[in-house]
């Protein structure tokens, strides 16, 4: 979800950081993984709310053309498949570029489930108890999100 692994350490620590310090507040409503889970999602949702705010407040160019000692920073694709001929490998990471482009047009709603059903494999019932709606609610998100990228990705 996050795209960044060590971000993704960041946010597995605090989740469970927060689940613990949470614990005697659970109330045995929901099952103990989407009640996990929906810590997980709120914890990584807030950090891509803070990326965002981020990359509002700087601009990577500029940076990386004053401060040319330090290295650029730049999105890199979560799942890089690397094959044995070069051309394929060229064309895969162009392919997977434009997916990310087009995931960044979603919400954060639509893209969170949209990953948590493609990505994770969790059912839409699961998802919208993690998002703490219900599975109708999670359902028109999906529906959307994948209206938005087959759009993006057939006018790319």
């Amino acid at each position: 979800m996050l795209g960044n692994r060590e971000e993704a350490r960041e946010v597995y620590q605090e989740t469970f950081l927060k689940a613990y310090r949470s614990l005697s507040r659970f109330r045995f409503e929901s099952s103990f993984y989407t009640w996990i889970y929906r810590i997980a999602t709120n914890v990584s949702l807030d950090h891509l709310r803070k990326r965002q705010t981020l990359r509002e407040e700087i601009s990577y160019e500029s940076d990386s053309e004053s401060h040319p000692d330090r290295p650029a920073i730049k999105d890199t694709l979560a799942a890089t498949t690397y094959y044995s001929n070069p051309e394929r490998r060229l064309y895969g990471k162009e392919v997977g570029e434009k997916i990310q482009e087009a995931l960044k047009t979603l919400s954060e709603k639509e893209r969170l489930v949209f990953e948590l059903r493609h990505y994770q494999g969790l059912r839409l019932k699961m998802i919208g108890e993690i998002m703490g709606s219900t599975e109708e609610t999670a359902k028109n998100y999906l529906f959307r999100a994948t209206q938005k990228l087959r759009h993006f990705l057939t006018n790319v």
